[in-house]
């Protein structure tokens, strides 16, 4: 099942099925109003949005044409956005670019933060910015949406609470976290709102490729559309989502539409740190981590961080080349009130 929310001029939009080949769309407010509101009571309405699936799948229900610029954040605000780093290779250059050591906890338990979620941005509206001096950043990412889970879950409890599965652009404005770091308070300003793919997708929908807690697919990101990133996010995620959310969960319980994000997904290359696609490699998920290896490899970071007019895509396909969640595709606007 494929789930969207439509712009309706409200703060939380329409909830929309979405078809498969995410062609078309059938309105899902008879059965339930808002994507929140069917995980609060997702018993009663997952159910219902299966039957709409169905429906939507032998056409037995008139349609409407789904386009992805129509579409919000399929939660346009959530009651809690926590961002994991599964990938513990990009906790691990991001932290030697700004000359930080990696304590080897880090490897036995992930680390995890809450950002904010008042407001998110969608899939293709613009990164909005003041200055690109601050060093803007994409971070692809795979996020899940969970049920209600109970403080202190166990494992089984966190996989058995995963209802959805997106794609997220957590934009990080690099300039900016060293100094908020320092302040030992965690990022704010540094982490402005993220954005996510146009459709989430109930795990089943992913069949094979989504097992043992991952979804192992390559994530496609593209810089001014060139191909930029291929990492598989099923490939060196040291912690899987249940870990992830079975960590969250440890001192406190997680609401219905919680959002669990697995951090910037990023794969080794032979035992070292990756090579950009143009060179055989599978790339990179954000531009800092291309910073180090060239940092790592020369001495000095040559790519530049993202400029106005730059334009990010972040899409997953599956094996038969057909994109499962739509694409996240944002260009880098200056803010003006």
């Amino acid at each position: 099942m494929k789930l969207a929310t439509l712009r309706d001029g409200s703060r939380d939009g329409k909830l929309v099925v979405v078809s498969t080949d995410l062609t078309h769309y059938l309105d899902a407010t008879p059965a339930t109003p808002t994507l929140q509101a069917a995980l609060d009571d997702w018993a009663d309405a997952g159910p219902k949005l299966a039957t709409l699936a169905q429906a939507l799948l032998v056409g037995t229900t008139p349609t409407g044409r789904f386009r992805e610029h129509d579409a919000l954040s399929p939660l346009p605000r959530a009651y809690q956005w926590a961002d994991g780093s599964a990938y513990v290779n990009h906790v691990e250059l991001v932290r030697r670019a700004r000359g930080a050591e990696m304590p080897e906890s880090f490897w036995t338990e992930p680390l995890i933060y809450q950002g904010g979620s008042d407001t998110f941005v969608a899939p293709r509206d613009p990164i909005l910015a003041v200055d690109i001096a601050n060093g803007i950043d994409m971070e692809a990412e795979i996020a899940v949406v969970v049920g209600d889970v109970p403080m202190g879950a166990t494992r089984g409890e966190a996989a058995a609470a995963i209802r959805l599965v997106m794609l997220v652009n957590d934009v990080s404005l690099r300039g900016l976290i060293p100094a908020e770091l320092a302040k030992g308070f965690g990022f704010f300003q540094s982490k402005p709102s993220s954005a996510f793919s146009p459709v989430a997708v109930t795990p089943d929908e992913l069949g094979t490729a989504w097992r043992g807690g991952k979804l192992h697919l390559p994530l496609c990101v593209d810089l001014n559309g060139q191909p930029f990133g291929r990492a598989d996010a099923g490939i060196d995620m040291t912690f899987d989502f249940p870990s992830l959310i079975a960590h969250a969960a440890r001192t406190r319980r997680l609401g219905a539409g919680t959002i669990i994000g697995s951090g910037t997904v990023s794969n080794k290359l032979d035992g070292g740190p990756g090579r950009p696609v143009g060179e055989g490699g599978v790339g990179y998920s954000c531009i800092a981590e291309l910073r180090t290896v060239e940092t790592i490899a020369t001495g000095q970071a040559t790519t530049p961080f993202l400029k106005f007019g730059d334009t990010v895509r972040i899409e997953m396909k599956d094996a038969h080349g057909h994109s499962i969640f739509g694409a996240i595709e944002q260009t880098v606007e200056r803010f003006s009130r």
